[in-house]
């Protein structure tokens, strides 16, 4: 048995925008395949080739696409009614991003997609990205950590622009 111990970063960037106009800027950032299809596609291709065409059809103009999402905020809604924070977790990424940090660190794959947090508060909207860099550093993997380093950098200037 291994146990290892992760300390995680963690980005927040706060926007003065309102909620909906943080997630609508987002959401015109990354893909929005249709997930069924897209795990059809990718099942298909023959070739890596073809493989890279099927994610570079699906990802947005951030290079990145959106996995699935969680209204965190409809759950506590149904208890507070419509004054209750809004709270939505979206799971971003790119699998050729995640292909080059599972090879040199399988554990990567639990990382990947990685999580954008765009919540309500009563000082704006914030949105927290768990930095990869952080969540690779203990295994030791110089190939990992700069693949990692730079997904944290197209992550964070994607929440920066959105603000």
């Amino acid at each position: 048995m291994t146990t290892r111990q992760v300390r995680v970063e963690r980005f927040s960037v706060t926007s003065a925008k309102s909620f909906e106009a943080v997630v609508a800027r987002l959401e015109a950032a990354v893909g929005h395949p249709d997930m069924h299809e897209f795990r059809m596609k990718v099942a298909s291709a023959k070739t890596y080739a073809e493989l890279e065409k099927v994610i570079h059809q699906a990802i947005g103009v951030s290079g990145f696409m959106e996995f699935t999402r969680f209204d965190l905020g409809e759950i506590v809604r149904k208890e507070q009614g419509d004054q209750a924070p809004q709270s939505l977790r979206l799971l971003i990424g790119n699998p050729l991003i995640m292909k080059q940090m599972l090879q040199p660190v399988p554990d990567a794959g639990s990382y990947a997609p990685v999580t954008i947090l765009i919540d309500g508060r009563g000082d704006g909207v914030h949105l927290s990205y768990d930095r990869m860099a952080s969540l690779l550093a203990p295994y030791g993997s110089a190939a990992a950590m700069k693949v990692a380093r730079d997904l944290d950098a197209k992550v964070e200037a994607l929440l920066m622009a959105v603000c």
